[in-house]
């Protein structure tokens, strides 16, 4: 059946087709080999790391890589795509699409079996190239993601030295301000000294307070 040309990879490619070769005569069963062209267990080509990721292959392109496979045939899977497609069978019910194609590839001698290993092998190949680019594309991310860590144990390590200068000027602040507040005790008791010396100094009686110097020296001055 036409529908079993487009089968996904996963499928396992059909043994048998019947094909009907025009409306009307008589179906014919057509055994198809397709030979698996990657044995069990071969690991994928691996496209070059150096190649920037996103400049992905056409389609074509990768066609190319298994073009030695293919089978030597006029009519391949692509071309039967372009019929299926075409403009003169549009409005068609699928079974007359199926019977024109079917009759377009008996007349021109093409094998069902032929176009069905065409279209395995093209998707195998497509498969086999998305394989390459999912493991270019792990090997990438792992690249980066060291490369990150890296940067990350840099920025870690600068970090922690920056913060250790700034909690060592922090410290720094903190010892003026204990050094400034002990000089300010000093200061008020050197100031309780100087006003209680001064306080000799004045006519007994007078009521000058202790932190009092400047009324102090006033005192002392009119009583002279």
């Amino acid at each position: 059946m036409l529908k079993k040309w487009f089968t996904p990879l996963e499928e396992e490619a059909p043994e048998t087709v019947a094909a009907r070769t025009a409306p009307g005569d008589h179906t014919q069963t057509v055994t198809a080999s397709v030979e698996d062209p990657f044995p069990a267990g071969a690991p994928p080509a691996m496209p070059p790391i150096g190649v920037p990721l996103g400049r992905y292959s056409a389609f074509d392109q990768i066609y190319q890589t298994a073009i030695n496979k293919l089978p030597r045939i006029s009519y391949n899977i692509l071309k039967v795509v372009e019929m299926v497609n075409s403009p003169h069978l549009a409005g068609m019910s699928s079974e007359a699409k199926r019977s024109s194609l079917l009759m377009a590839l008996d007349a021109a001698g093409v094998a069902v079996e032929d176009v069905l290993q065409d279209a395995v092998l093209r998707q195998r190949t497509l498969t086999e190239y998305e394989e390459g680019q999912k493991a270019r594309l792990k090997h990438f991310e792992q690249t980066k993601s060291e490369e990150n860590a890296k940067i990350q144990a840099e920025l870690d390590k600068l970090t922690k030295a920056h913060m250790s200068r700034i909690q060592a000027n922090l410290d720094e602040v903190a010892r003026e301000q204990d050094n400034f507040r002990s000089w300010q005790k000093a200061k008020s008791q050197e100031c309780e000294r100087l006003t209680e010396a001064a306080g000799y100094c004045v006519p007994p009686g007078s009521n000058v307070g202790v932190n009092n110097l400047a009324a102090v020296l006033e005192r002392a001055t009119t009583s002279h």
